[in-house]
């Protein structure tokens, strides 16, 4: 009987072909998974939430993460802090995943309490010698920029966050995107691993067959298209599509909207993001399925709905800010084959349900593109898996993002020794 050596994280990064995809045992196994949560969701920036999560002082938004959990907490001064999830005694646990409003945080057990700057307020029987200055509750990392809350759970966070901040602090300021509310968020658990969740959001190839109710407002031409073959209609509707970007991109930088793309993806970056003002198709103005703005109270001061679509891309999140509303999302990888997509659509936090917005209409397109996402990722994980599969050639087209975070993950776990 012929026993087959099993490589290493580092040999199946090597395997992988150039311009191709990667080896079904990145995504498959138990210990690579793990690699990936310590390394991708503990030691580089993550998005797990937004500032509305916890709109209150006294508000906590419990997030878990592999084996850590955060507490997102509105203190008394209005900031947003994160703190370890752990009693500073024996290590119960504060809260349970999910949103509250409390007064302190008491812990269940032995009723430690802390205030809702993580200061030790109260714990009995422990004798006059016993300094509750030393027993607060563990900080974490966190920047918030616009409406996102970013945290970094290991000991050095990486300093390039400081260009995300510096690149989208400009770009959210525009729609006054700190000043909002949550209109409805979603859970969806997608059958497949974190890598080829984030791989199916880096390309549009798909789009066209499989999103009905995005590309009525979504333009995947932005992200790559091959004109072989393409007759004299195809060529002609592509150099208009061209023409009309390039129009509304110069009457948006005349009234004073940043466009351009921002890239910080390669091998070289540690937070990896991508930012553009992306055109919408149809009436132009949201990512509804007639193109319209879904909410009539637009986001700040804004009385122009056709303001594209402004997007961000890290390796856990993507976002799309609209006039009227905004739709983030971000992963947490829960097992090898299991990853939790959190979806939150945001509006002004002044407009009314039923009067500015039906919650219907604002989530139809994302609603379902999520969906449909969860099955193409749970078909290609399981397909990964299966031992005839042999990984294909990337679109050079296409999937060229795809391709690079493919090129990201295998650079970021050889700087941390993988």
């Amino acid at each position: 009987m012929t026993i087959n050596a099993v490589k290493t994280h580092r040999e199946l990064l090597a395997d992988r072909t150039p311009g191709h995809g990667m080896p079904g045992g990145l995504f498959g196994r138990q210990d690579i998974f793990e690699t990936d949560v310590d390394v991708f969701f503990t030691k580089h920036w993550i998005l797990v939430g937004v500032t509305s999560d916890v709109p209150e002082p006294g508000d906590v938004s419990t997030i878990d993460i592999g084996k850590s959990s955060i507490l997102l907490v509105r203190d008394d001064d209005e900031h947003v802090q994160a703190f370890r999830n752990v009693c500073r005694h024996r290590g119960a646990r504060l809260k349970q995943a999910g949103k509250s409003t409390v007064g302190m945080l008491v812990c269940p057990y032995h009723q430690w309490s802390y205030d809702l700057d993580g200061s030790l307020k109260h714990a009995a029987h422990m004798g006059q010698d016993f300094d509750p200055k030393c027993k607060s509750l563990i900080p974490v990392h966190t920047r918030v920029i616009g409406t996102h809350v970013f945290v970094c759970l290991g000991d050095e966070p990486p300093e390039d966050i400081l260009y995300l901040d510096q690149v989208m602090t400009q770009r959210f300021a525009q729609y006054d995107i700190v000043h909002s509310k949550i209109a409805h968020e979603s859970e969806i658990i997608e059958n497949g691993n974190w890598k080829l969740v984030i791989e199916n959001n880096r390309e549009c190839y798909h789009c066209a067959a499989t999103h009905p109710e995005l590309t009525a407002s979504f333009l995947p031409e932005d992200f790559g298209f091959c004109t072989d073959g393409l007759g004299e209609d195809s060529l002609q509707a592509l150099a208009e599509y061209h023409r009309r970007n390039a129009d509304t991109k110069t009457n948006w930088e005349r009234e004073g909207y940043i466009c351009d793309a921002v890239e910080h993806l390669g091998e070289d970056a540690v937070t990896q993001f991508r930012s553009q003002r992306l055109a919408i198709a149809g009436n132009g103005e949201s990512q509804t399925l007639d193109t319209r703005v879904a909410c009539t109270r637009l986001f700040g001061e804004l009385t122009r709905r056709d303001l594209g679509d402004v997007h961000l891309w890290t390796h856990n999140s993507w976002t799309h800010v609209m006039s009227d509303h905004a739709v983030v999302s971000y992963i947490i990888p829960l097992a090898p084959d299991k990853t939790l997509v959190r979806t939150k659509w945001l509006v002004h936090a002044d407009a009314v349900e039923g009067v500015d917005y039906q919650v219907d209409k604002l989530t139809e397109v994302w609603a379902a593109t999520n969906l449909q996402d969860a099955n193409l990722v749970g078909i290609t994980h399981s397909g990964t898996q299966d031992p005839a599969y042999t990984p294909g050639p990337f679109s050079a087209f296409t999937e060229t993002y795809v391709d690079q975070f493919s090129r990201w993950y295998a650079a970021r776990l050889a700087a941390h020794g993988v």
